[in-house]
């Protein structure tokens, strides 16, 4: 069987299909700047960093990182959907 884990396409290619929703409704929200905001800007996604986990703030802002979310908060509570 195929392996799908991020940053494949394969995942969001399926969901964008089987359920016709649109790339621009979808947000990729995770803690990984190098796995999930990747995988989300790689699949023209909006996406949206929690900063309860791996990130910090200091390495979102560090001008190292190249690597920048649509969205950031510091915990998952905080994030909502109109």
């Amino acid at each position: 069987p195929p392996l799908v884990e991020k940053p494949s396409p394969l995942m969001i290619d399926y969901m964008v299909e089987k359920y016709g929703i649109e790339r621009d409704r979808i947000c990729m929200v995770g803690d990984r700047l190098d796995t999930d905001i990747l995988f989300g800007q790689n699949n023209g996604l909006k996406s949206c960093l929690t900063l309860s986990g791996v990130t910090t703030q200091e390495k979102l802002f560090s001008p190292e990182n190249k690597i920048k979310p649509d969205y950031y908060v510091d915990s998952i509570a905080q994030f909502k959907v109109d």
